[in-house]
């Protein structure tokens, strides 16, 4: 007994199961389940149970439906142009529970294909109603309006049936005389002229463009190159007039260093005539011999101390040149750096050639600066060391001239006699020596390269020539106390009148 229970009390919960597997019914979101019988019920997207044989399950789709829309036949349009429509319309059932009922009256259990052809001839009929009511013209134009219209006019007949439109595209008008196509040919030829006249106008103001910047480019070049072109020339004349001066202070330097070789030839020449007066002296008594003894002595301190005086100025001169040069030095060092910098920022702010230029022009006139300050100093060496001899000259000069006057003072004691005589005498050996005498300050121009001269300045080395030799000869009387222009004079004097008077005789 116990087991027969065990059996019917498993056979009844098997049934249970199976009764509640085969009641519960469970909807997607795109399907309505409308369950009906005992008590009506709709059910979407959800889970509900059905008691079988007493209530039934019927299905009605919710899903997308694309419907494709075309008229049959030309549709003649207010301008009375047959027109064929082509149209893409989506629809689905209604949500709402009225049109679920009324899609279910309709539509219970049937395929989307039967929902879309009952559809399509709804639309088209609607469809063909709105092309009679409007113009060719507006209903190119205007799309969405005709769409609009004929969603208006289906949606009634539509919702009778639980459907609703949920998008309505056109998507193309077409007659057989090609009425539409031809309303764009005025729009097709204004559009194509406006985009030949803008094509044009572009390429014209690309041609402008590119031809401003040609020339902008070209104006650029030219005042570059101009620019070029006069730091250049500026250089090579700046190059010429600093050459000129080099060349200039160089051949001042020789023809001093000549001048002043030949006046110590000349200076030699001279002593030469002094010590064949001196040879003629030594004839003189013992106390001319001392006085020349002392001249000797004299001589020596004062060539010592003019020699001290000389190595001095020489050093000293050596000592500025050595300064300025190395002053020189550093200058160039400086400025070169300077270029270098002023070098380095062109390059990253501007042109860099043009900055090179600049950097390469100023590092060429520091050096030439350079070049003449060291020239300046050289020359002001040669200077000094002339100085320091003619002070030198000089000094001798006196000392030979304090010499001859105390020469001359013991002259004195030997009567006016001797001392004509011996007037006579060095003028005699003066007239002597003096064609060698101007001979040697000839030559010293001899030996200067070239020497230019300007204006009324070429008879310049004639009148030197002769303004040594007066200078040697004034000195010569102002040493010995001689006026050789008035012995000469006199002695030459004499001899005419003496000539004269024999000739009276005869």
């Amino acid at each position: 007994m116990n087991e027969i229970q065990l059996i019917l009390t498993a056979a009844a919960v098997l049934f249970v199961v199976i009764l509640l597997v085969v009641s519960y019914v469970k909807a997607p979101p795109d399907m309505a389940y409308i369950i009906s019988g005992l008590k009506r019920r709709t059910v979407i997207g959800g889970a509900n149970f059905r008691i079988p044989f007493f209530e039934r399950l019927d299905k009605v789709t919710l899903e997308l439906i694309q419907v494709d829309v075309k008229t049959s036949e030309p549709v003649p349009n207010a301008d009375f142009i047959n027109v064929n429509v082509d149209a893409v319309v989506n629809i689905k059932v209604g949500r709402d529970p009225e049109k679920i009922d009324l899609a279910a009256m309709n539509f219970l259990n049937a395929a989307p294909n039967y929902i879309a052809g009952v559809a399509k001839e709804v639309l088209e009929g609607n469809m063909r109603e709105i092309v009679g009511q409007m113009h060719t013209k507006e209903m190119v134009l205007d799309r969405q309006k005709f769409a609009d219209m004929v969603k208006t006019n289906a949606d009634p007949d539509l919702a009778r049936m639980g459907l609703e439109i949920i998008s309505f595209n056109v998507q193309n008008f077409s007659d057989n005389d090609k009425a539409i196509e031809n309303l764009g040919i005025d729009n097709i030829a204004q559009i194509s002229k406006d985009a030949a006249i803008a094509r044009a106008n572009a390429e014209r103001d690309v041609a402008v463009a590119r031809a401003q910047a040609a020339k902008e480019a070209n104006d650029a070049d030219v005042e570059s190159q101009t620019e070029i072109a006069k730091k250049q020339n500026e250089l090579e004349i700046k190059k010429a007039e600093l050459k000129k001066a080099a060349d200039t202070q160089l051949a001042i330097a020789e023809a001093a260093k000549g001048i002043m070789a030949e006046e110590q030839r000349k200076i030699k020449e001279v002593k030469f005539g002094d010590a064949n007066i001196a040879r003629q002296e030594k004839e003189i008594e013992l106390k001319e011999r001392a006085v020349a003894i002392k001249e000797k002595e004299l001589d020596a301190n004062v060539r010592k101390e003019a020699d001290a005086k000389k190595y001095s100025i020489e050093q000293d001169a050596q000592a500025a040149l050595f300064q300025q040069s190395k002053l020189a030095e550093a200058d160039l060092y400086r400025r070169t750096k300077e270029a270098e910098a002023r070098l380095a920022e062109a390059e990253r702010e501007a042109d860099a050639k043009k900055a090179l230029a600049v950097a390469e022009a100023d590092a060429k006139k520091a050096l030439a600066e350079a070049e003449r300050i060291k020239g300046e100093n050289e020359a002001a060496v040669i200077a000094a060391k002339g100085n320091a001899e003619a002070e030198a000259i000089k000094m001798k000069a006196l000392a030979e001239a304090e010499g001859l006057e105390k020469k001359a003072d013991a002259m004195a004691k030997y009567g006016e006699a001797a001392k004509m005589d011996l007037q006579l005498q060095v003028a005699k050996v003066y007239c002597e020596q003096l064609p060698e005498i101007a001979k040697g300050i000839a030559e010293a121009y001899t030996k200067v390269g070239n020497i230019t001269m300007y204006g009324d300045q070429s008879g310049a080395i004639a009148a030197g020539v002769i303004d040594k030799t007066v200078q040697l000869s004034d000195g010569l009387s102002k040493g010995l106390g001689i006026d050789l222009k008035s012995l000469l004079a006199g002695a030459f004097g004499a001899k005419i009148l003496d000539a004269a008077g024999k000739g009276k005789d005869a």
